[in-house]
């Protein structure tokens, strides 16, 4: 029986620099995922934070939920957009997605398509 417990003990002992090795990959994978993945999210988030702290009367934005508007009053947390003539409503300043993109490239684009489904079929 002691043969046995001798036999543990060298095992234990060999393990211990081999344990180390089993977790290089798992690392690699973490310095991976945090340059391809965190790292990224996280410049993503402070430069909306930045485009959301410069907000002003007149932007043209676009909500989360969809909606269009200009930005017509603003205070620390809540903007007033008027989606309409005379048609305004109160958001959240983190509602804000970002600002409206022209109507004019989105039209290009879209005309594009259609050319192109027309003319195929």
């Amino acid at each position: 029986m002691t043969s046995i417990a001798y036999a543990a003990e060298g095992a234990a002992g060999g393990g211990a620099a081999g344990g180390f090795a089993s977790f290089i990959p798992l690392i690699l994978i973490f310095v991976v995922f945090y340059f391809l993945l965190i790292r990224p999210q996280q410049k993503q988030a402070k430069q909306h934070q930045a485009y959301l702290s410069e907000l002003k009367k007149g932007d043209r934005v676009v909500t989360k939920g969809g909606v269009y508007g200009e930005i017509t009053g603003l205070t620390d947390g809540v903007l007033t957009l008027e989606i309409a003539d005379n048609v305004r409503i109160k958001v959240a300043r983190d509602a804000i997605a970002g600002p409206q993109v022209k109507e004019d490239a989105k039209s290009e684009a879209g005309g594009k398509d259609k050319k192109v489904k027309s003319s195929g079929s």
